[in-house]
């Protein structure tokens, strides 16, 4: 066998995917197979995106585009932050990247090393800790708990800091849970960062359009006395339903856009041409496609929260961002990743166990409801049947 460096041993994976492939793998063998695992929207990209990008390609957008990206696309990106989130970004500090885990991967690899720690919320997507591990960092994770809402608290987090500190990773609206960190602790949590004026800040917003229940979210962009060490993440994947178009963005301090670019050079060159053009259309055209698919999303919130509640030994608090609900599944008897794979393979229903998403997981599982009001209540029924004759 070739021999590759060690680091390779400690990448992780992101196990949605695994998931996904058992299940479509029995849909294939004429299993009827109900999938709330992965996360992607169901719904198609709108269609004023797919003609920009078909225009595009017959405008003969088919070249090398900058690594850093288009300036028009950055501008969008630029009017977006502005009208959406009210905070102004020059166009020059935005990048152009191939999905939201480049930007995960450049940061990491920017501050990661033996010696250093890199904290990351806990349940948290696990892309995180397996970038952390690979670059030989210690991972300290920040426990995203059901008590406070899965929000994080600014008190416990500032309280993990310590002088190897080199990044902190946040996450709001959340990924698994659907927790949304209210604006108070997050200034808290800023004022703190005061104290600890060498810590970076990567704050991933992927999810910053989806919230509910009037919950308003609250970006990290909005302080200025951290955006000289703040990273924002975000991208089209979620917001405009374009998982497979792979296109996000993100915002780098002056003093690290250079190094981000040199990244970019060195790894996927640009984003593709015609995709980068889809996102000019996603940004400045209408977003009734998103007020849609989020009326919609609720809707879904609310059926399967509900159904969530009514299975015997579950307990679920009502998500207020994301398209994830993350049940408390103790009270069954069951382990969580043992009965995620239960559930699959005998009741037909891919889910998630919470521990897949790190080591404060277990006893939880993450459900999408990226997928159809039918779908999600025969879900509930099949999973409802099945702890009903396998009670531990």
């Amino acid at each position: 066998m070739p021999a590759i460096v060690p680091a390779f041993s400690r990448i992780g994976e992101e196990n949605a995917f695994a998931v996904l492939a058992r299940a479509t793998a029995l849909a294939q063998a004429g299993r009827d197979v109900i999938n709330l695992g992965i996360g992607q929207p169901d719904m198609p990209t709108p269609p004023h995106v797919v003609e920009a990008a078909v225009k595009a390609l017959h405008d003969g957008h088919h070249g090398y585009t900058p690594a850093t990206g288009i300036l028009p696309l950055r501008e969008a990106v630029s009017r977006d932050l502005d009208r959406r989130l009210g905070v102004q970004v020059s166009p020059d500090r935005v990048m152009i990247v191939p999905g939201g885990k480049v930007t995960m991967f450049m940061a990491i690899l920017m501050f990661g090393e033996p010696g250093a720690e890199i904290l990351y919320p806990d349940p948290g997507f696990p892309i995180y800790r397996s970038m952390i591990e690979f670059t030989g960092a210690t991972p300290v994770p920040v426990p995203i708990r059901e008590e406070n809402g899965f929000a994080f608290s600014a008190q416990e987090t500032l309280g993990l800091i310590t002088p190897r500190t080199r990044l902190l990773i946040l996450n709001s609206p959340a990924n698994p849970t659907g927790g949304v960190t209210p604006k108070a602790e997050i200034d808290t949590l800023v004022a703190g960062l005061a104290k600890h004026p060498d810590v970076t800040i990567m704050s991933d917003e992927i999810y910053g359009t989806m919230t509910y229940d009037g919950e308003r979210h609250h970006t990290l962009l909005a302080y200025p006395e951290i955006r000289d060490r703040l990273i924002y993440l975000d991208g089209a994947s979620k917001t405009y339903a374009m998982t497979g178009w792979r296109l996000g963005w993100s915002v780098w301090p002056a003093p690290l856009y250079d190094a981000a670019r040199k990244l970019a050079v060195n790894s996927f060159s640009c984003v593709n041409a015609a995709t980068q053009w889809a996102g000019i259309a996603a940004l400045d055209g209408p977003q009734d496609c998103v007020s849609a698919m989020m009326a919609e999303f609720d809707r879904r919130r609310l059926l399967v929260v509900e159904g969530l509640n009514r299975l015997p030994g579950v307990s679920c608090i009502i998500p207020k961002g994301a398209f994830y609900a993350f049940p408390n599944i103790t009270g069954t008897g069951w382990k969580a990743k043992a009965l995620a794979s239960a559930l699959l393979e005998e009741a037909g229903v891919a889910t998630i166990g919470g521990p897949d998403f790190g080591i404060h997981g277990e006893g939880y599982l993450r459900l999408s409801y990226a997928n159809s009001a039918e779908n999600i209540s025969r879900a509930l029924e099949r999973i409802g049947a099945f702890l009903e004759t396998n009670r531990r």
